[in-house]
């Protein structure tokens, strides 16, 4: 029984390690990519995969315990508000007027504010 700690220290550690290498390529993400589209979706996207994977990796270090609980409802938390967090970000920056700088043969229209009317022949004929 004494591989089975083992094995579990094993996966405990690899679990932290992968999700601090996420952490870490997300940092240089938001450091080196261009414009701020890019880098929300570098601040977003490794976030909340590395914090699943240190949470996952301090939950199997830890046993089955009360710390597992806490761990659990503390990665929940995160894992819930990250993504709202960044979407509040995305539409907060699009809103003002900052758009996504469009590729080589892309070309986009501007939302139409409203759909035109049509006309109902229905409601022409009431009396």
């Amino acid at each position: 029984m004494i591989w089975l700690g083992e094995a579990r220290e094993i996966l405990a550690w690899g679990l932290i390690l992968s999700g601090s290498a996420f952490l870490l390529i997300g940092a240089f993400g938001i450091v080196r990519l261009p414009d701020f589209w890019a880098r929300l979706h570098a601040a977003s996207i490794p976030d909340s995969a590395g914090m699943i994977l240190l949470f996952l990796g301090m939950a199997v270090h830890s046993g089955l315990t009360l710390v597992t609980v806490k761990l659990a409802i503390i990665g929940l938390l995160l894992f819930l508000t990250g993504p709202t967090s960044t979407h509040a970000t995305a539409n907060a920056a699009f809103v003002s007027g900052l758009r996504p700088h469009e590729g080589e043969g892309l070309e986009a229209d501007e939302p139409l504010e409203s759909p035109p009317a049509t006309s109902d022949p229905q409601q022409e004929r009431a009396p």
